[in-house]
């Protein structure tokens, strides 16, 4: 697709995804003959970003009235952020409106893979759609089907790589960002030995996995994915303070509530590398419960099979959910989340849910996600050279165009 210059427009980019993401957008925006600026907030950003830079060293209390004037003075008409509960950007973005200045935030894909989030007010709880599912079939009315797309490459070397490079740079340059606080809760060379750790236990976890897996054709089961105890989704947009108490919140009700011969599988995240033991965690907090042969706990498997036979799915606010709701089985989410509307996933109580919930609406659900890709997705990636050059045009569109990307780049897609 062909773009028109766009002079008018000034783009400041603050925090982006670790990666180069956010320096190839600005690029190509610069292409288009936008003013660009950026604003690098620690050592991570200032390698994610190899151009000219402004380098905030202040302290949270000067960053407000610090972001109000850069926007005045540059005449700044659009702001790019990755994330919008980070406490930076949430006085960014609050900035922004006071001066009537376009927010675009992206997140991870609310449907995934393949696809991330853009929406213009807040993303996950802080999203503008409604919550009505009358105004989703009404929508989606005049709204093609859901695009077929060739699937988007990726490497979890590739994010791990990224992520290494940035978060190691924002510990070596910390002097040089004295009041730099990250929005990620822990330390990063805690974090990274956890890694390791979590690396040096994958054949035994794969064979627990493989162990538990095999019992599953014997009872019915209901599938809880655990999520990033630092993630925003259970920090700001759950009642809880941390997955630990989600899921000591959720064996409780299964062992009043669920039927006797139904079971309670447990998977954890697959990027939770906490020196957290979940299975001898899960396994005391069962006992207490009187439910230890009913609980059943992995740290791997194939999340799509399992959901497809899962008699139920509970959530938090897992975008896991989504999968559940495609494959037509009954979901609960215990949080704010995008997905949770009537028709589509269970409103009654968890107590309830075990016996009573009905599977999701399959034409709501429908239209929920066709207005989902119409209005909030992109397509692209971040795992891989070819998904982030994807995700840059389609980005691209959305933010210099009329519409989300239609057709799929297909020479893009070869092999990395």
């Amino acid at each position: 697709m062909k773009f028109q210059p766009i002079a008018h427009r000034n783009f400041l980019f603050l925090q982006g995804p670790p990666g180069p993401f956010f320096w190839q957008l600005a690029q190509r925006l610069r292409g288009l003959e936008c003013g660009i600026f950026r604003i690098n907030l620690n050592g991570g950003d200032k390698i994610d970003w190899p151009g000219e830079a402004t380098n905030y060293r202040g302290n949270r209390k000067r960053w407000t009235l610090f972001i109000d004037r850069f926007l005045n003075d540059h005449a700044i008409t659009d702001v790019v952020l990755f994330g919008d509960c980070r406490p930076l950007h949430m006085a960014a973005h609050r900035m922004a409106q006071l001066r009537k200045i376009d927010v675009h935030v992206f997140e991870e894909g609310y449907i995934r893979p393949d696809w991330l989030t853009l929406e213009p007010s807040g993303v996950n709880g802080n999203s503008s759609l409604p919550r009505e599912p009358d105004w989703y079939l009404e929508e989606a009315r005049s709204l093609p089907p859901l695009p077929e797309r060739p699937t988007i490459t990726a490497s979890f070397n590739r994010r791990a790589r990224d992520s290494y490079r940035y978060y190691s740079r924002t510990w070596l340059m910390r002097p040089f960002y004295p009041f730099y606080q990250s929005h990620r809760k822990g330390s990063v060379v805690i974090e990274g030995i956890g890694w390791l750790y979590k690396f040096l236990r994958e054949r035994r976890d794969a064979r627990h996995t493989e162990r538990v897996t095999a019992q599953l054709d014997a009872a019915p089961y209901f599938l809880f994915p655990l999520q990033l105890s630092t993630d925003f989704q259970i920090r700001e947009h759950s009642p809880f303070v941390d997955m630990e108490e989600a899921v000591e919140y959720v064996l409780y009700s299964f062992a009043r509530r669920a039927p006797e011969e139904a079971r309670l599988l447990i998977k954890e995240h697959p990027l939770d590398a906490r020196f957290m033991d979940w299975g001898g965690r899960i396994d005391r907090l069962a006992k207490k419960a009187g439910i230890s042969d009913r609980v059943l706990h992995i740290a791997g498997g194939d999340l799509s099979e399992l959901t497809e036979r899962a008699c139920g799915m509970v959530t938090v606010n897992s975008t896991s959910a989504t999968l559940a709701l495609a494959a037509g089985v009954p979901t609960m989410a215990l949080g704010k989340a995008i997905y949770n509307v009537p028709a589509i996933t269970y409103q009654g109580r968890l107590d309830d849910f075990w016996t009573r919930a009905p599977a999701p609406d399959g034409k709501v659900f429908d239209a929920f996600r066709r207005v989902l890709y119409d209005r909030c997705l992109i397509y692209g990636g971040l795992a891989s050279e070819t998904a982030t050059s994807i995700l840059v045009e389609s980005a691209l569109e959305r933010l210099a165009g009329d519409r989300v990307s239609r057709w799929a780049p297909t020479t893009l897609l070869a092999a990395e």
